[in-house]
């Protein structure tokens, strides 16, 4: 198979390497090896030795923990233009979760040592690589506080929201999650279970707030989501004013 060679300006939006000008991105794609990954591919697993540092240039990737109880939690989801793995990596450890390929993808990535060398040279990369880690670490502890304080409801809510901040893309009749999701995913993303998260979404259906098709999310009140997200006032609907008692 003939190797894969990404344009340099395709890590331009890597967090990892903004700030670097053209002859440095040049440098790092030449360091880099590139590979095609199949939809349900797993790139890395749970308790291997972190040896690769991963960016996504096209596709979607699910990165899934699992606890001694046989128990999955989705982590996050990784798109086109973000580094995965890295912070395994970078601390000389293993793998904490698996990767999984969603839909076909294309993928780079570097050696453990390579990176090194890329940092000594670039220091910018070792700054933006603690500011990734900060901003990882921000979002697990925003993630502990709503599983271990909000009712699943307002998870759930969090979730989406979360993924249409990701993964959003404008449709008709609202926002969509642009990449396959199963409420299996969003029961492992919640700590919570299948049964749970089909009965929030029926309801959800039920009331207009979300539409529902297979493994496809679309988010048509994105208000109303907000409020049951943050615990707030239902929003009124645009006919609620003409009803008796309405502004």
């Amino acid at each position: 198979m003939t190797p894969l060679s990404p344009d340099p300006a395709s890590l331009r939006g890597l967090r990892l390497f903004s700030g670097l000008d053209a002859a440095a991105l040049a440098e790092i794609v030449r360091s880099a090896q590139t590979r095609r990954i199949e939809k349900g591919t797993t790139i890395f697993s749970q308790g291997d030795r972190a040896a690769l540092c991963h960016a996504l240039i096209d596709g979607r990737v699910k990165i899934v923990q699992t606890g001694a109880d046989g128990q999955q939690l989705v982590v996050r989801y990784i798109g086109a233009g973000e580094m995965f793995g890295t912070a395994a990596v970078f601390s000389g450890g293993i793998y904490p979760a698996d990767a999984l390929a969603t839909v076909d993808c294309v993928g780079v990535h570097w050696t453990a040592a390579t990176m090194g060398e890329l940092m000594e040279r670039y220091p910018r990369i070792a700054l933006n690589a603690l500011d990734i880690v900060g901003r990882r670490l921000q979002e697990v502890q925003t993630r502990l506080r709503e599983l271990s304080t909000e009712r699943v409801e307002r998870r759930v809510a969090h979730a989406l929201l979360r993924l249409v901040r990701q993964a959003g893309r404008r449709v008709g009749n609202g926002v969509e999650i642009d990449f396959p999701l199963s409420r299996q995913d969003i029961a492992e993303m919640t700590g919570t279970t299948l049964h749970t998260v089909s009965r929030i979404l029926s309801g959800w259906e039920g009331q207009g707030i979300v539409e529902g098709g297979r493994q496809q999310v679309t988010i048509r009140q994105p208000h109303a989501l907000v409020a049951i997200a943050e615990d707030l006032p239902k929003p009124e609907k645009p006919d609620d004013a003409s009803k008796p008692g309405g502004k």
